[in-house]
């Protein structure tokens, strides 16, 4: 498993096989999971300083990683 925090395996530990379905069957679902992935990478490499960002922009990519993980635990709801 990632060291890196917030995967979302950790943040949705009992949902993974539903998200693993979801991502293998729906293109919409696989892409905010690719998305949310990239910019939780991005994030934790900014606060460990392998890739510094100006504050303002790692604040705008929190708020874009909560945007995508509201979408994926409601779909995850919403899911069989």
């Amino acid at each position: 498993m990632s060291h890196t925090p917030h995967e979302l395996a950790e943040e949705f530990p009992s949902d993974v096989e539903k998200m693993h379905a979801l991502k293998t069957n729906d293109a919409h679902f696989a892409k905010l999971f690719d998305d949310y992935h990239a910019v939780n990478k991005t994030i934790h490499r900014a606060e460990t300083k392998v890739e510094p960002v100006a504050e303002e922009h790692e604040e705008a990519l929190r708020k874009q990683r909560l945007v995508l993980k509201d979408e994926i635990a409601a779909m995850l709801r919403a899911a069989p």
